[in-house]
Formats: structure tokens, C-alpha cells, sequence
């Protein structure tokens, strides 16, 4: 039986305008949206962070994890968490990345000047600022969980944490500016400690609302649900007027006249020239952008397009701007849509399908896995889709700067091995790699030049690798080798070593969550779930942030069933049998790979997934309620649990090794030791516990 926690005592009358489960429910939603907003903004900021987007979500976990901790010290900190925030934000405006290219080993940026402080200065900075900031938010809904017992007091934090995915989701769909989030900020922490708010963090906090204010205010600066989005206008002496655009501080696209564009970047025009003959009478563009590459198409006699872009505010800025208006024109349909999704929901075949250098630039906003929103565009099943796709005389053709001379090899070699003949490659410079990769259907539906045919035998006679294809369970398309980069593995060393440190001058002694080993492995586990639900939704229905929020609530919607079963029948569900339908649904899991679901109807899909993903969270939740409910110490007990997920997130990079699946088979082994550890600790208990007496 559980007993009710009773309150930290503070040195300070800090007055609470909420009290009992609206304290805890708001604090805990605080919680979860500062931590998604400081994901997406900071990785707006510094572009190191939108391909460590985990960064911002580890230092949370043991942020948070440190506050739990902290709630049963006498001296709350909570009140003064703007003023970490604002440190934050400070720097970041003070020292914006725009970083190098890549490594030869993993691509990352376009290549732009650096700016800013190198990356191992910045990024160890801002993992400490954000975990010491997180503290603050962290100790606040601790010091609100200790009011209730264990089990209660995660109900209530659980609908706190899908209040702020759903706040959060609606500040992304409105496309709101950046300083939105500090005043809904500032609004929950007036909710919370009404004027009583110490006079430092209530300037703190206009102080971040006003320099977001004034980014906002900045010349084309606006959001997307992906991007912070900067437009400018220039006149060229050469190609005329033209509108760059740059998305968290990368050139992404230029906005000009189709036959300006086609003087200026003759590639744009090499997959018609191979298409030679080609009716177009059904092209398909993936990474239509500002419609650039749709104008060509029209241009080039296209009698029907179907344009699909995954970003909304993109495509507007080009409905708007671009000057031949390709979206106005009746033979142009908008798909705002992943790539790879829009494939699997029709049937339709084309003529010609192109992929426009569909460079995202980012991951996807959760910070939970390493998928970049095009990942999925460009595996071998994903290219085997795209043959499928396209007519009898039909090509396909795809253009970027890829940057590396080996990426060119991968995708090429990828083309021949589905469609069994080589692609024609046009090369433009040496400096990015530009190219053109050209196949058609059929052998003789792309007239290759003489020279610009892409050759497996004489690529290995030259000296260069050709990497075996990007798969749907290892969509890393980026990454060369079957490995993880030196850079991921140092900069988790220093996360690890960070945390321990922090955890044990902060946190107190490790001894305070001593009896809890369990729920520690559980956090682990539960963390390489909640990366395979992403993925698994990810490939199914597209990477788009719609998508990216649904899962995120899904899995919290799980959680919240499995507390709700523990509350009325725990007693009733024998720990046995929990512990067989926690592995016999990760085995079905396991078994059944996310790509044989790609063919079903959309609603059986649908249906697939979500038993697929969320059955094991919810009986892994059920043996978290089951044990966390008997708790004597909940927060440190959910501490452990948190830090366990911070360690989950630094193991997610093994799907670079491994793939998505097989990471089901690492938390099946982390479950299996929680379970071991969870029985001598139970074993324990029943041991210490005093024997009835007559």
C-alpha cells in the first residue's frame, strides 16, 4: 500500500496560485513543452543542433531527473528557472552557428563559413546550461509529485505531459513566432507562483520574450514547423532579381525566373534531356519547394504535375513569390506530404519523377532518433517504389549538391541495383559533387551522353567505394560506413561523464535511489520503444511533424491506459503474466518488419502500426505502474527512471550498427535485467517487512 508524500519545506513563502493535481498537471506540462521548444529553437539557432537533436532531449532527461531529486531538498530552486533560460537563449543569439560541411565519413551541412564557437565548445555548453535550466522545471513538478502517492502522481504528470505535446503541436501548426513560447512559458510560471515569482525571473523572462521578439522582428525571418525560415531579395548582374532562402541558417534555395535559373544552373535541364522523347504527360516532383523545378516542368511541356513538399511555409513562400506562379497553374497539384508517404498512398504511374534536391537539412523535431526527414526518400525500397511508380517509357532522375564523391557511388549503385542496368551520371563540379543521376524504366527510355554513364567496375578501377544502399531499417544515407562516427561516441563519453558528475553534486548521493535498479533499466528500454514507434510511424505515414506529434501523444496516451489498468485492477493482474505480454509483444514486433505493412490499405495500416508500436509501451508501462506504485521514495525513484532514459538515448545511436529492428532486441535485454533486478528488490521488501502479528 502507498502512502502519500508529503512537501519539501522551502526557505522561501513563494505563494502557489494552483495547488493539488492543476499544480502538477501544469508544471509537468510546462516541463514537456520547454523541453520540446528548446529542441526546436535551439536547433533553429545552432545548426550543430539540428543533427544532435538528442543533446537537447539527454540534457532534459537528466535536467529533470536532478530535479526529481532536488524536490526533497529544503531550498527550491524552481522560481529561478528563467534566468537559466535566459542564459541560454543569450548565448545562443550571442554565438549562432553556421558550420562547416562534413567529415568524409558523415555528411552533414551544406558547406557554409563557421561562424559562432567551434562545436566542442558550444555543444558542451549548451548541454550544461539546458540540464541546469531543466533542474529548475524538474524540481518543480517533483516538489508538485510528492503530494500524491507514486501512482497518482504519474496520472497526473502523464495528462500534464500530453497537455504540453498538444500545446506544442498548435504552436507548430500556427507557424508561430519564436517568442510564443516564452510567454506561454511565462504564463504557466505565473499559474504557478502568481507574483510571488522572484523579481529576477520575471525580468529574465521578459528578457527572453524581448530578444525573441526582436529575432522575430528581423527582415523575412518567419517559422515553419520544421525551420526558422530567412528570405532575402538580390539583383545579379548575370541572372537578375532572385530571393535566397535560408532555413536554420543554411542556404537552402534561391527563388528566380525558370529561364534565368536554367542559364544560371544548367543541371536543372539534364533530366529532359535524358528523358528524350518522354510525352510528360504525368510528372511527379518530390521536394518541390518554391517551385523552381515546377516551372521547368511546365516549361518543358509537362501537361500535368503533381508537386509534393513536405513544408507548408516553403511552398507559400513560393506560391507568393515566385515569379512564374507555378502553383497558380491548373496542370499543377499541391501535395504537402513526406516523399516517400505520398508514394505509398497512390497508385498513380508517371512518366517522369523527379527528386529536387530533397535536403531537409534537419532531423525530426522529437530528438529521439537519428532520421533526417528525407531518410526514408532514398533506400533501396523507397527507389523500388519510384520504379513501381513509373510508366513503361517512364524515367526517373535525381539532382543535388550530394557533396562527397562516395554518396554519388551509393545512389547510383543503388539505382542499377533495382532497375538492373547503370544510370546515367552528370557531373557540373567537383568541389560539392553536383550531379545529376539519371534511369529510365526501361534501358533505352534514358539516352545517357557518351562518358556520363555510371559504371560500377570502372568506379572500383578508379579507386572509389561504392557503400552498399540505404535500407528502411538503416535509412542512414549519410553515413558511409556500418558504424559509429567517432564524433557521436566522444560526445556521448562526455555526456556520460557530465551526468555523473551532475548527478552526484547536485542530485545528492547515489545511494537516495538505491532499491530502484529496475525502474533505471526500465528508462533505458523505454526510451528505445519510444525511438522505434517514431521510426516505425515515420516509414508508414511520413516524417512530418503531424505525424511526429501523433506518435509522441500516442505513446503518452499508452502510458496514461497502462496507469489506468494498474489503478483498477493492478491487484488482479499477476506480475508473471505482465512480464510474457511485455516480450510476446516485442517478439511480434520484432518479427513483423514496419515495411510489410507498407502495402496494406490505410486503415489496416494504420491499425498495424499503432498495435505494432504501442502494445509494447503499454505492457512495459504496466510493469513500470506495477512496481513504481509500491514506491517509498517516487521521486527518486522516477529520477532513475529518467536517468535510464538519458542512457536509452545515448544507446539509440546503435541503430546506427544495427538498424531500428534489432533495437527492439537491445531493450528486450534491458526489460530482461530490469526484471531480474526488480525481483530481488521485491524479494527485499518482503523480507524487511514486519510479520503480522495476532
Amino acid at each position: 500500500m502507498t502512502t502519500a508524500a508529503t512537501p519539501a519545506p522551502t526557505t522561501a513563502p513563494y505563494r502557489r496560485v494552483l495547488t493539488g493535481r492543476w499544480r502538477l498537471i501544469v508544471a509537468s506540462s510546462l516541463m514537456l513543452f520547454v523541453q520540446l521548444a528548446l529542441i526546436r529553437w535551439s536547433g533553429a539557432n545552432l545548426v550543430n543542433l539540428s543533427y544532435f537533436s538528442n543533446l537537447i532531449l539527454l540534457a532534459s532527461f537528466l535536467g529533470i531527473g536532478l530535479g526529481f531529486l532536488r524536490s526533497r531538498k529544503p531550498r527550491d530552486i524552481g522560481p529561478y528557472t528563467p534566468v537559466g533560460l535566459l542564459i541560454l537563449v543569450a548565448f545562443i543569439m550571442a554565438f549562432p552557428a553556421r558550420i562547416e560541411g562534413s567529415s568524409t565519413q558523415l555528411i552533414f551541412f551544406n558547406d557554409v563559413s563557421p561562424t559562432g564557437l567551434p562545436g566542442w565548445v558550444s555543444l558542451p555548453l549548451v548541454f550544461i546550461v539546458v540540464a541546469t535550466t531543466m533542474t529548475g522545471f524538474g524540481e518543480i513538478t517533483g516538489r508538485a509529485f510528492r503530494e500524491f502517492t507514486a501512482l497518482n502522481a504519474y496520472r497526473w504528470d502523464i495528462i500534464g505531459s500530453i497537455a504540453g505535446t498538444l500545446i506544442f503541436t498548435f504552436v507548430s501548426f500556427m507557424r508561430a513566432p519564436s517568442w510564443v513560447w516564452p510567454l506561454v512559458t511565462l504564463v504557466a510560471l505565473w499559474a504557478l507562483y502568481g507574483f510571488s515569482l522572484p523579481w529576477i525571473s520575471r525580468l529574465a523572462m521578459i528578457a527572453v520574450i524581448g530578444l525573441l521578439v526582436w529575432e522575430s522582428l528581423a527582415a523575412g525571418v518567419s517559422w515553419s514547423p520544421y525551420y526558422k525560415v530567412h528570405t532575402a531579395s538580390y539583383v545579379d548582374k548575370t541572372v537578375g532579381a532572385f530571393t535566397t532562402i535560408q532555413v536554420n541558417g543554411i542556404p537552402h534555395q534561391n527563388v528566380m525566373d525558370a529561364e534565368q535559373r536554367l542559364k544560371a544552373e544548367p543541371m536543372y535541364e539534364r533530366p529532359y534531356q535524358r528523358a528524350v522523347g518522354n510525352p510528360l504527360d504525368d510528372v511527379l516532383i518530390v521536394g518541390a519547394g518554391t517551385g523552381t523545378d515546377v516551372a521547368l516542368s511546365l516549361v518543358k511541356g509537362a501537361k500535368h504535375v503533381d508537386a509534393v513538399e513536405i513544408d507548408p511555409r516553403i511552398q507559400q513562400i513560393g506560391q507568393q513569390i515566385n515569379p512564374n506562379k507555378p502553383y497558380s497553374d491548373p496542370r499543377v497539384d499541391v501535395h504537402i506530404n513526406d516523399g516517400r508517404a505520398y508514394l505509398s498512398s497512390t497508385d498513380k504511374k508517371y512518366d517522369l519523377i523527379l527528386f529536387a534536391l530533397p535536403d531537409s537539412l534537419t532531423l525530426v523535431s522529437s530528438g529521439a532518433s537519428q532520421l533526417r526527414l528525407e531518410s526514408y526518400l532514398f533506400t533501396r525500397e523507397s527507389i523500388t517504389s519510384v520504379r513501381d511508380h513509373l510508366k513503361d517509357d517512364g524515367v526517373f532522375a535525381m539532382y543535388n549538391y550530394y557533396r562527397e564523391p562516395w554518396l554519388v557511388n551509393r545512389l547510383a549503385g543503388t539505382l542499377e541495383e533495382v532497375f538492373g542496368h547503370d544510370p546515367c551520371l552528370d557531373t557540373f563540379t567537383a568541389v560539392q559533387s553536383l550531379a545529376v543521376i539519371s534511369i529510365g524504366k526501361q534501358q533505352q527510355n534514358a539516352a545517357c551522353a557518351d562518358g556520363a554513364v555510371w559504371d560500377r567496375a570502372a568506379v572500383a578501377a578508379a579507386g572509389q567505394a561504392t557503400p552498399a544502399p540505404a535500407y528502411d531499417d538503416r535509412p542512414f544515407l549519410y553515413l558511409k560506413d556500418r558504424t559509429i562516427p567517432p564524433l557521436y561516441l566522444i560526445v556521448i563519453a562526455l555526456i556520460l561523464i557530465v551526468s555523473a558528475l551532475g548527478i552526484r553534486f547536485l542530485g545528492g548521493p547515489f545511494r537516495s535511489m538505491a532499491g530502484y535498479g529496475d525502474l533505471f533499466f526500465m528508462g533505458v528500454a523505454f526510451l528505445l520503444l519510444e525511438t522505434r514507434s517514431i521510426t516505425t510511424f515515420a516509414l508508414l505515414f511520413g516524417t512530418t511533424w503531424l505525424v511526429n506529434a501523433f506518435v509522441f501523444a500516442g505513446v503518452l496516451l499508452a502510458v496514461l491506459l497502462a496507469i489506468e489498468t494498474t489503478a483498477r485492477f493492478g491487484r488482479r493482474i499477476p506480475r508473471p503474466a505482465i512480464i510474457i505480454a511485455l516480450f510476446a509483444s516485442l517478439l511480434v514486433a520484432f518479427l513483423i518488419p514496419n515495411h510489410a505493412l507498407l502495402g496494406l490499405p490505410f486503415p489496416v495500416r494504420l491499425v498495424s502500426a499503432i498495435a505494432l508500436a504501442f502494445a509494447p509501451v503499454y505492457c512495459a508501462n504496466l510493469l513500470f505502474t506495477s512496481r513504481f506504485k509500491d514506491a517509498a521514495n517516487p521521486t527518486a525513484a522516477f529520477a532513475a527512471n529518467l536517468f535510464g532514459a538519458m542512457i536509452g538515448g545515448c544507446l539509440e545511436y546503435l541503430s546506427l550498427v544495427l538498424g531500428y529492428q534489432y533495437l527492439l532486441i537491445v531493450a528486450a535485454l534491458m526489460y530482461a535485467i530490469a526484471v531480474v533486478v526488480g525481483q530481488r528488490a521485491i524479494r527485499a521488501r518482503a523480507a524487511a517487512a514486519p510479520l503480522p502479528t495476532s
